[in-house]
Formats: C-alpha cells, structure tokens, sequence
C-alpha cells in the first residue's frame, strides 16, 4: 500500500512528477498496490498508468491539519490490520528549502529494526515495564505515530509546492521579462529601419523633382 501525496494545481515545476516517477520507479508491481492518494494531479497519472486508487483526498492538501491525517491514518490501519494490505509506505516531497525539495519514500510498517543498535540482555540493565502490557501500549503508540508521519507529511508536502511553485513562476516571469526585452529592440530595430526607409523614399522623390 502507498500513501502519496501530490498537488491539486499544476504550475509547480516537476514538483508533481518526481513523485510519480519515485513511485513507479521504486520496483514494485502496480498489481500489488493500493494508493491512498492526497492531490489531484498524483492521482490522475497514476490512474493513467493503471494503479488502483484505493481512497482520494483532494482537499485535504489545500488545508491540512491534524485530524485529517487521524482520520486517514485510521483508515489505512484498519486495512492493515484486517491483513488487506501487508505494508504501509509513505511518499511525499521533503522540505529542505525553499530552493531544494526532495521525494521521499518512507516504509511505516512493519516497523524493520535491521539498522537499529539493539542492546543484547545481558548488555541491559533497563527494566522495561509497560502499563499497560506490551500489546495495548503498541496499540495507542502506533496509530499516533503513523498519523504524526501523516500529518508531517502534509505539511512538508504543502511547504515543498508552494517553493517549487514559487521557482516555476519566477522562472516563468524572467522568461517572459527576456522575451518582451527581444521583442522590444526587434520591433524597435523594424520602425527604425521603417522610418530610415521613407527618409530616403522622401529625399529621393525631392531631388528628382527638382
């Protein structure tokens, strides 16, 4: 299962498609997944190309807030748990800066431990007591950091496309600042070469006359 989130409205640069193309790109079967989309424009591509859109949230990019992603996020582990779907990523655009926005793919769950120092038990002298036991805390523990992932997402997503959005439309506006400039000294260079063309028709009709 994918989590993904684009933009509603185009004019960001290749905001939108490096997310698709991170996606496509990242050696799954499209057989095999289930998109949970957030914006219109991932969503469409997608479907072009053939992947099941299992659940489309359009407008929670315009606004995002924190009990949209609770709401999303409790969707998505009921799937989980009812063994619908057996992991859960998250893709969405990194916000560095304002100039540099990368896409990123994070695996939510299972949780993979394979890169974490784990202490052996004779190493630990740390008790570790749960109360409630192991399995209830895991219970309130995970939905809570599924939907902060969520929710951080959303925000850094939004913050990505209005800097690439930002960049597209500077990019744009110098272009046609350059282009008006060229536009210009052409149009400039004709009238002048216009003007200098009736002096001489003007002077050549004047001196055959007299």
């Amino acid at each position: 299962m994918y989590k993904r989130q684009t933009s509603n409205r185009g004019l960001a640069g290749g905001y939108n498609a490096n997310v698709v193309k991170m996606i496509t790109g990242a050696g799954f079967q499209k057989e095999d997944l289930e998109c949970y989309t957030i914006g219109n424009k991932g969503r469409e591509v997608l479907e072009r190309r053939g992947y099941e859109i299992k659940a489309s949230y359009p407008e929670v990019i315009e606004s995002p807030e924190y009990t949209d992603a609770a709401a999303i996020c409790n969707e998505v582990l009921a799937s989980y748990q009812r063994g619908e779907i057996g992991e859960i990523y998250l893709a969405y655009t990194h916000f560095k800066n304002t100039v540099v926005h990368e896409p990123k793919l994070m695996k939510l769950l299972p949780v993979e431990f394979d890169d974490l120092e784990i202490p052996d038990e004779d190493e630990s002298n740390v008790l570790m007591n749960y109360e409630p036991n192991e399995e209830d805390a895991l219970d309130m523990i995970i939905p809570k950091y599924v939907t902060s992932l969520f929710y951080g997402a959303f925000v850094e997503a939004v913050a990505s496309e209005n800097g690439a959005r930002m960049q597209a439309m500077d990019s744009a506006t110098s272009n046609a600042e350059d282009m008006i400039s060229d536009l210009t000294l052409k149009y400039n260079r004709a009238r002048q070469g216009s003007i200098t063309q009736e002096l001489t028709e003007i002077i050549a009709g004047a001196e055959a006359i007299s």
